[in-house]
């Protein structure tokens, strides 16, 4: 690794920038990618392996390459401070996400009910367009207010996280999808919404729903084959 390219790894780092380093097996070249002056194929396969997060060996116009990613842990934002979050932020973190919560009901955003946890007490709108949602992004909104979740799906829906859920009933999803395309979303963005949220998994208490949330997050990041035993 050259210094300049050790130089910009640990700046990525810093930064909380995920990038991917891909060498070039025949002779140790590098790029830290993704970088126009690398071939459009390398930066192509560099996007797949930071959405799967997973190290990966490709061929590019004959040539063997090793990407490895370098990334921070992949983020949860929960829209809601509700007792949902509450469960499900800390299973989050132990499965390695790192999870903030945005609330701008500053008695549900406490520090007391979210002990150790981050938390962005704005309106989730202006609170997606500082965060800048990627591709190692998962977004859920739990309010059951369409005055904060709606916003935040429609930032969510501009943006390029790997997973979009909301939880409600499935006649609360049916108006939800309503009201979004009356803004002008189309019929393919909101099919990204997996609505209602989470696995069927019969849950019924807040960390079930929790857990079958984050179950549905899994299988979104790993492509999972939902119902097939590996």
């Amino acid at each position: 690794m050259t210094p300049e390219i050790l130089r910009a790894v640990l700046a990525a780092r810093a930064g909380g920038d995920t990038v991917t380093l891909a060498t070039r097996l025949a002779d140790g070249a590098q790029f830290l990618l993704p970088d126009p002056a690398a071939p459009a194929a390398l930066n192509a396969h560099a996007e797949a392996v930071m959405a799967s997060d997973e190290t990966a060996n490709v061929d590019v116009g004959g040539e063997n390459w090793f990407l490895q990613v370098e990334a921070p842990p992949a983020r949860l934002l929960i829209v809601g401070a509700v007792h949902i979050a509450q469960s499900l932020a800390p299973m989050a973190a132990m499965c390695g996400y790192a999870p903030t919560i945005i609330d701008p009901r500053r008695g549900f955003a406490t520090d007391e009910r979210f002990p150790g946890m981050t938390l962005i007490r704005d309106w989730p709108d202006d609170a997606l367009a500082r965060l800048v949602p990627d591709l190692r992004t998962a977004i859920v909104t739990l309010t059951h207010d369409q005055k904060i979740d709606d916003p935040a799906l429609g930032k969510a829906l501009r943006s390029r996280n790997f997973f979009i859920g909301a939880l409600g009933s499935r006649k609360t999803h049916a108006a939800r999808l309503q009201r979004l395309a009356a803004l002008g979303h189309t019929p393919e963005a909101l099919a990204r919404i997996r609505g209602p949220a989470g696995l069927a998994i019969g849950a019924r208490t807040a960390p079930e729903i929790a857990l079958s949330i984050l179950a549905e997050i899994t299988a979104a990041r790993r492509s999972a084959a939902l119902g097939v035993r590996s």
